[in-house]
């Protein structure tokens, strides 16, 4: 006896969990908004952002965020150039190309207490194709 299970996937950058993941539109707000809080970690190969990168963004691997953030204040802000995010920072956003990578840098975010760590899940692929870049 076989038995089939089907499962319709959607593409990765339409899955949201509404309390890890935001839109474009959410993304946009906190860009344009003047807040100096901000923090956008692109998680990325180097050869991706070589390619393009969302401006203002910092670039750690996906395979690194963790000893990033687990850095001390000064380290961080010595290897990044910026001062390293507060657990309670509340906009602390992760992205790579597609959302996945994203969403698993803000899992360790999360995981080391920055609770209020978001994902872009559109990813730079969405915000390169609605900014036109």
């Amino acid at each position: 006896m076989t038995i089939i299970i089907a499962f319709k996937c959607a593409p990765v950058n339409k899955m949201a969990n509404s309390d890890k993941d935001i839109s474009y539109s959410d993304f946009k707000v906190l860009l344009t908004k003047s807040n100096k809080g901000l923090l956008v970690v692109d998680v990325r190969t180097k050869e991706e952002v070589d390619r393009g990168h969302i401006p203002g963004s910092i670039h750690i691997p996906v395979d690194t965020v963790e000893s990033a953030l687990a850095l001390d204040p000064a380290e961080f802000q010595a290897k990044y150039g910026v001062p390293k995010p507060s657990l309670v920072t509340p906009e602390l956003v992760f992205h790579c190309q597609m959302g996945r990578r994203g969403g698993v840098a803000t899992d360790k975010a999360r995981g080391l207490g920055f609770q209020k760590a978001v994902n872009y899940a559109g990813g730079y692929q969405e915000w390169s194709e609605k900014e036109g870049r």
